[in-house]
C-alpha cells in the first residue's frame, strides 16, 4: 500500500484577473477548485500513473465534506480524519499580472485527533510507502515528522519526506528512504547558493551521511540529481516545453518516482520516471497524466 499525509489540506480556488486592482471591485475571467495538499497531488498523480493510494490528514466542515468529493472524483481513495471545530482551509490563488495568493487557517486539530491518525498509519505493514509532504499547522505539535517516523521505525515501511529545513533535517536521523528538497532548499540547509547540478551533488551526498538513503534534488528547468544508496548518482537536465502551471510538480516527481520504482526496480528508470512527470505537471494545467509523462520518456530516450 501507498499512503501519503496531507496535515493542512485545502480547497485551491484559482481565479485569473485580466487587471487586479487593489480597493476595488475585480471580475475573474477564469475560475476553478481543485484539492490542494502536497500529499493529495501525489496521490492524485499516482492514480493518474495507475497506482492506487490512501489519502490521510484533516478535514473538517462543509469545504472539508468538497475535498473529500474532489479527491473522490479524482480517483484517490480517501481516509482522513474528520475534524469537529473549523472548517479545511480554502486558499485563493489569483493569477493576474503578478500572482497572488490568501491561504487559510485550517481546522481546530485536538490530540485526539493526532491519535486517530497515528492509529491509520499503524495498519501500515512492511513494504508500504508513507509519504510525508508539506508544512505542520500551528496548531499541530512540531515534531509531528519525527513522531510518525518514530512510530514506524522497525516495520519496514518505506518513509518519502518532501519538507523544507528543519522538518526535513529532524528526520535524517531516522533514516528516511527518500527526501526530495529543491535546491533552492538544499541549499537553504547548508547556507549555499545551488544552481548547477554538478554543485547540488556533494550536498546531496551530505544528506545521505546524516542519514537518507536516496536523496532526489529537482531543479525545475535544471533537472535533478539522485543519489542512490547504491552509490550511483543520477542526474539529467528537464525535459524542454512551456511552463504552464508548476504548482505540484515538485509532488508529481515525487508520485512519479514511486511509480517508476515499482515499475522496474531501478533507480536509474524511476529517477528519469520522476523528472518527466514533473515536468508534464508543469507543461499542463493540470497534474500529469500517463499518456503525458510516456510523451515525454519518448521524447528524450
Amino acid at each position: 500500500m501507498i499512503a501519503t499525509v496531507t496535515f493542512n489540506p485545502a480547497l485551491d480556488y484559482i481565479v485569473r484577473v485580466s487587471d487586479m486592482r487593489l480597493g476595488s471591485i475585480n471580475r475573474a475571467t477564469y475560475e476553478r477548485v481543485l484539492p490542494g495538499g502536497k500529499g493529495i497531488n501525489v496521490s492524485i498523480v499516482l492514480g493518474n500513473l495507475g497506482h492506487e493510494s490512501r489519502a490521510l490528514g484533516f478535514v473538517a466542515g462543509f469545504t472539508g465534506n468538497e475535498l473529500v468529493r474532489l479527491c473522490r472524483d479524482a480517483g484517490v481513495s480517501c481516509d482522513f480524519v474528520h475534524v469537529n471545530e473549523g472548517m479545511t482551509r480554502i486558499n485563493v490563488k489569483v493569477k493576474a499580472a503578478e500572482e497572488t495568493e490568501l491561504n487559510g487557517q485550517g481546522p481546530a486539530i485536538s490530540a485526539e485527533n493526532v491519535d486517530e491518525l497515528l492509529a491509520k498509519l499503524d495498519q501500515l505493514v512492511e513494504g508500504d510507502t508513507l509519504v510525508i509532504s508539506g508544512s505542520v499547522p500551528t496548531i499541530l505539535p512540531h515534531d509531528m515528522y519525527e513522531r510518525i517516523m518514530t512510530r514506524l521505525d522497525g516495520r519496514g515501511v518505506r518513509v518519502i519526506v518532501d519538507a523544507e529545513r528543519d522538518l526535513l533535517t529532524r528526520v535524517l536521523p531516522l533514516h528516511p528512504f527518500l527526501v526530495k528538497p529543491n535546491n533552492h532548499e538544499l541549499g537553504d540547509i547548508f547556507g549555499v547558493e545551488l544552481k548547477t547540478r554538478d554543485e547540488v551533488i556533494p550536498y546531496a551526498k551530505k544528506l545521505q551521511e546524516m542519514g537518507a538513503a536516496n536523496v532526489f534534488v529537482s531543479m525545475a528547468g535544471e533537472g535533478g540529481v539522485l543519489v542512490a544508496e547504491t552509490g550511483e548518482v543520477f542526474q539529467s537536465p528537464a525535459a524542454t516545453g512551456t511552463v504552464v502551471n508548476s504548482v505540484g510538480a515538485g509532488d508529481s516527481s515525487v508520485a512519479g518516482f514511486i511509480a517508476g520504482l515499482m515499475e522496474t526496480g531501478s533507480y536509474e528508470q524511476a529517477f528519469h520516471m520522476a523528472l518527466a512527470t514533473g515536468s508534464a505537471s508543469a507543461f499542463s494545467e493540470e497534474l500529469a497524466t500517463r499518456p503525458e509523462v510516456e510523451a515525454l520518456l519518448a521524447r528524450n530516450a
